[in-house]
């Protein structure tokens, strides 16, 4: 069993253990007095632990109502959330009730919001199946929906109560969604962890996941409790990203995953910081390497042009230009604002 806690808010815990899956109900015990638990997952979660999750929970004896949607990122939007909340009202759940959210990231993301805007906020638990979810997306308390205008655009800071990681669920996780867990393993070595990085590039991390898993988790905890809301370092944590959602928005949220997309934003981003002298030589060939190493993409059939414009919706820009998360070096990074007017020349256009 391996423990962290994060300190901002209601400080809570994270476990990370094999099978913690089957014995959830008894962790979720000690920091609820709910009656009725909503556990929320998707279609291709459900018929491998839904049975075991709600098992689990009724034996200690909470009431369980289920509410599973379709699986991926097309579903990901304010429809849904809206669906989500009528059935959390429909079902009388309280303020003192709470939702379970057992998928990967994209009902993480989902399961948090509708937690956050039902009855104005009640409690949620995190229960990440996913490697991208386990040592990313299911820390920090972001939450929201995608828009047609771009990724993430609606949603809300709402920090779960509980994080509960099984490593072992990554078992039955499709290569593609382990390779998709991986690009945001290879962002956290590049931008805080030059020793992670390091494993990642000259070891295989299935031999050692739980402690990959935790290396990760602790720099993410890290990172939030310093700054929960995103005035400042945590922003680091979107190195790729800005790219990254560009492409994601350009193939409609279907075709490239996101671990696939933001490994791409790396890659332009490093390769765009080599050019004007701010980021070392042969980094980007480095993160190159790692990321074909596990079967990510390093290209995009759209353009470099194309996918500038379309960073101009992106919730990290301003008025005037983008804040880029750049690195210095493998396992430091930085902020650098680029005028609108600047950002083709930096990116060599």
């Amino acid at each position: 069993m391996k423990k962290l806690t994060v300190h901002v808010g209601s400080a809570y815990e994270i476990y990370i253990e094999k099978g913690l899956i089957k014995t959830c109900g008894g962790y979720i015990k000690e920091v609820s007095s709910a009656k009725k638990i909503a556990v929320i997952t998707d279609t291709n979660v459900a018929p491998l632990y839904l049975d075991t999750v709600r098992s689990s929970i009724e034996k200690e004896g909470f009431e369980v109502i289920s509410y599973i949607f379709k699986a991926g990122e097309s579903s990901k939007t304010t429809d849904i959330i809206v669906d989500m909340v009528e059935f959390l009202a429909e079902n009388r759940l309280t303020r003192k009730d709470m939702v379970v959210a057992l998928g990967g990231g994209v009902c993480g993301d989902m399961a948090g919001f509708a937690s956050a805007i039902y009855l104005r906020g009640i409690d949620f638990v995190q229960l990440p199946t996913t490697l991208l979810s386990q040592v990313d997306s299911s820390v920090g308390g972001k939450t929201g929906v995608d828009l047609p205008q771009g990724k993430n655009l609606c949603g809300a800071f709402h920090q779960p109560r509980l994080v509960l990681i099984d490593p072992e669920t990554l078992n039955t996780l499709p290569a593609h969604f382990f390779s998709d867990g991986m690009g945001e393993v290879i962002k956290t070595g590049c931008i805080k962890s030059k020793s992670l990085f390091e494993k990642i590039e000259n070891a295989d991390v299935k031999e050692d996941i739980e402690d990959i898993i935790y290396s990760c988790v602790d720099i993410k905890r890290g990172v939030v409790e310093r700054d929960e809301k995103e005035q400042g370092e945590r922003a680091l944590l979107n190195f790729g990203h800005t790219a990254g959602h560009a492409i994601e928005k350009l193939h409609n949220f279907t075709g490239v995953s996101h671990g696939e997309a933001v490994g791409i934003g790396m890659l332009m981003i490093s390769r765009a910081g080599e050019q004007v002298g701010l980021t070392e030589a042969g980094t980007a060939d480095r993160i190159k390497k790692v990321l074909e190493k596990y079967n990510l993409k390093t290209n995009d059939n759209h353009s470099a042009g194309d996918i500038i414009s379309a960073m101009q919706s992106d919730k990290k820009r301003t008025g005037s230009g983008i804040n880029f998360v750049m690195l210095s070096s493998i396992g430091n990074s930085f902020l650098h604002f680029a005028e609108n007017d600047k950002i083709k020349e930096l990116f060599g256009i």
